[in-house]
């Protein structure tokens, strides 16, 4: 589940991603009193097993009985598992095709409960937040390309790169034009972005990335995603909090 609202005096608006047809907006009659039929499980993170019927096309479908499968209650124990789980979903609720999903939509899902599931027993960090943001980008269909120029698809070469946020990749010196906006970074780190794509996803915490290379490959997420929404998302900021906290609770021990 990524999110549920509150409608009137007893529903609930509830928004979830499922595999066959993508992100789906339900609503849910009576969940604010009801004990029988939604006992406890709409919640953001829950993993459900769900009865939706739709009484008419293109009307909002109705979401009739929810079993919990998976709380992934370890998830709620650590402010930095919350708040990195929470941020993961809000991507999902944001940019995850809408009803009738597509081919991918299975593929989707598949990441967001292994993503879940790993974070239940992991203690996240800068690291984990920026390699898990690019493949949540990837399996949402919006993998940026982070070894070849985008325009004449040559490898990137040199110590620094000049990234396109709008064109989702390196342009090479060959192809620029004068006066567009770059994003720089190191190419070892678009290197590393790319190897970690191709690791599984339980081995990420083995990838050596330093410290700079984590902060720039923030700085780069964080645009390209706002590229594709237009606007921040709510849990970021309680993202960076819990972060820093886990941080100085590291730095102390």
């Amino acid at each position: 589940m990524l999110r549920a609202v509150d409608f009137g005096e007893s529903d609930r608006v509830v928004h979830l991603l499922t595999p066959d047809a993508g992100r789906v907006v339900a609503i849910a009659k009576g969940a604010k009193r009801s004990s029988r039929r939604f006992p406890g499980t709409l919640d953001v993170l829950n993993r459900l097993r769900i009865q939706i019927v739709r009484r008419r096309p293109h009307t909002l479908a109705r979401l009739e009985q929810a079993v919990l499968v998976t709380p992934f209650a370890e998830l709620r124990t650590r402010p930095a598992r919350f708040a990195l789980a929470c941020f993961l979903v809000e991507i999902f609720d944001r940019l995850a095709p809408g009803e009738g999903g597509g081919r991918d939509t299975g593929a989707l899902y598949h990441f967001a409960v292994q993503s879940l599931t790993n974070l239940e027993c992991s203690e996240p960090d800068g690291k984990a937040r920026v390699l898990l943001e690019l493949r949540a980008l990837t399996a949402l269909g919006l993998r940026p390309e982070l070894l070849c120029c985008v325009r004449c698809r040559r490898g990137a070469e040199g110590e620094r790169v000049l990234f396109s946020i709008a064109e989702g990749g390196p342009v090479c010196a060959r192809c620029r034009k004068p006066r567009e906006d770059f994003f720089a970074l190191r190419l070892g780190t678009l290197r590393a972005l790319a190897q970690s794509l191709r690791m599984p996803l339980p081995q990420l915490a083995r990838l050596q990335l330093s410290a700079r290379d984590v902060g720039a490959a923030q700085v780069l997420l964080r645009q390209l995603r706002h590229f594709h929404l237009g606007v921040e998302l709510k849990s970021e900021r309680f993202l960076d909090g819990a972060l820093a906290v886990a941080r100085d609770v590291a730095a102390r021990a």
